[in-house]
């Protein structure tokens, strides 16, 4: 049933996360005078201590940073295939690239932190000591992938996990927690816990490589930028494939739909139109000139998307406009389900995004990536916004985005209100969906969902309200929002 969407303001900061132990973590450095980088980073740790199956150190991390000036910066947090791999895969040592999580924390923290690295991951390392109630979610995505963690090393996670009652404990990650609070990145990226990271990968037939981890270095630069109601509106550059949301977006922009229900339907045709183009995400901005086919009186049927689910999402603003948007994962559930034991973590998948040409595999490529993380400049201030969900991240998005400019639903109302998502040439829609009769008609495979369905995303937003920091977070899945 869906819940209630309330935006909450605060003085210091605000943020929202993928689960209320992340968004506890980071109103408690933002209490104590942090930036919203360092209230993302904390909020990030917790995340990779309890939610596993989402994201975690052997992920990846992305952001959009607006600075306090209004200056955009984007940080792309993921890694490569190694460079003497010879395939790739979708599970399993070939499907491992390097992990870009701990340089970005890093990397961001070098530019917008203000609390030590110590107090930052504190409270993750808290977490991991003390124990977390396992919960349902973790423990049904834990008994769904028991072989693959069985058969990647981690059968004392199933044994701990799968109970949705337990108190689970991660005292290796703990420990690696607090080295990368004193000693920095190269703790990960070159040391024994490198070798433990290679090692693992070999075991399970891949082949990344000490040097592949020691080179690893995060992508920062600019974002792509679009008019959005004559507004700046920034997403991730390649290899995320956000641009994909920005060529839909600025179709909407020209030819605005007004009706609910026809945007609705154009939405979902810009859909499958805009995911036409995945394969060619690194042309990058140059996309924005192709010409999108979009039948506004008929269901194209296109096979569009493709289904997943995890990712976890934190947005975050502080007293000085400092604004994050950002997404952490390792792809699919549990990733690759390879883990190192020495770190207590599992490493991601993030090969299985290489497709066909121009994003098909080669050694020390990064592939395509879902993690699509946004900033919109509004008429009060900076909005983050961010959700998981793979391919229906651009979906989703779009959906909030545009409810609030041509529907003029509130912040909080776009949120709230139900979703489609466009899988495999049929339209999932939740069950309290008003408009699914219309779609029908115009020819919509429909399936109806649940309210909340996992596949309908769990949107994280932050920004500055007319200087005042503010969070608002989805009813959907774990999300929770606080201000201080």
């Amino acid at each position: 049933m869906k819940g209630v969407v309330r935006i909450r303001y605060g003085t210091r900061g605000a943020i929202a996360a993928g689960h209320p132990l992340a968004t506890a973590a980071g109103i408690r450095l933002l209490a104590t005078g942090g930036s919203a980088i360092d209230a993302t980073i904390a909020a990030h740790a917790v995340l990779a201590v309890v939610m596993p199956d989402a994201c975690g150190l052997g992920g990846d991390a992305l952001l959009l940073v607006r600075d306090a000036h209004g200056e955009l910066t984007a940080l792309n947090g993921c890694g490569a295939a190694g460079a003497g791999a010879v395939r790739a895969a979708t599970e399993g040592g070939a499907s491992v690239t390097v992990p870009g999580i701990v340089r970005a924390w890093d990397d961001a923290h070098r530019l917008w932190g203000r609390a030590p690295m110590d107090m930052v991951l504190q409270p993750a390392v808290e977490v991991a000591e003390r124990g977390h109630r396992v919960g349902e979610s973790l423990a049904d995505a834990t008994r769904t992938q028991a072989d693959r963690l069985r058969s990647g090393g981690a059968k004392g996670w199933v044994d701990e996990l799968s109970d949705p009652r337990a108190r689970a404990r991660h005292p290796a990650l703990a420990a690696v927690l607090r080295s990368i609070a004193r000693d920095g990145p190269d703790t990960f990226y070159r040391g024994p816990l490198a070798t433990a990271i290679q090692d693992a990968v070999r075991r399970a037939g891949g082949a990344l490589t000490l040097a592949d981890l020691a080179a690893h270095r995060s992508v920062i630069g600019a974002p792509i930028e679009i008019r959005w109601a004559s507004r700046p509106l920034w997403v991730q550059p390649p290899p995320s494939q956000a641009v994909l949301l920005a060529i839909a977006l600025r179709w909407l922009d020209q030819n605005p739909q007004r009706g609910a229900s026809s945007l609705d339907h154009v939405s979902v045709e810009l859909t499958g139109a805009a995911f036409e183009l995945r394969n060619r995400v690194g042309e990058g901005a140059a996309l924005l000139n192709d010409e999108l086919a979009v039948d506004l009186g008929r269901a194209s049927r296109r096979g569009g998307p493709r289904g997943a689910l995890h990712t976890a999402g934190v947005a975050a603003s502080d007293a000085t406009g400092l604004t994050v948007s950002s997404l952490v994962s390792v792809f699919d559930d549990f990733g690759s389900a390879v883990f190192v034991p020495e770190g207590g973590f599992v490493l991601n998948n993030r090969a299985g995004g290489f497709t066909s040409a121009p994003n098909d595999f080669a050694p020390g490529k990064r592939p395509v990536h879902t993690l699509a993380p946004i900033l919109v400049e509004t008429a009060h201030g900076p909005l983050a916004l961010a959700t998981p969900g793979a391919d229906g991240q651009v979906q989703t998005l779009l959906q909030v985005v545009a409810a609030m400019r041509f529907r003029g639903l509130s912040l909080a109302a776009a949120i709230s209100d139900p979703r489609w998502r466009s899988e495999a040439g049929q339209l999932l829609i939740e069950r309290a969906h008003r408009r699914r009769c219309s779609l029908a008609r115009l020819g919509h495979d429909l399936k109806v969902v649940e309210d909340g369905d996992l596949r309908m995303g769990a949107v994280v937003g932050a920004g500055c309200e007319d200087g005042i920091p503010m969070a608002v977070g989805d009813w959907r899945r774990e999300v929770a929002d606080a201000a201080t």
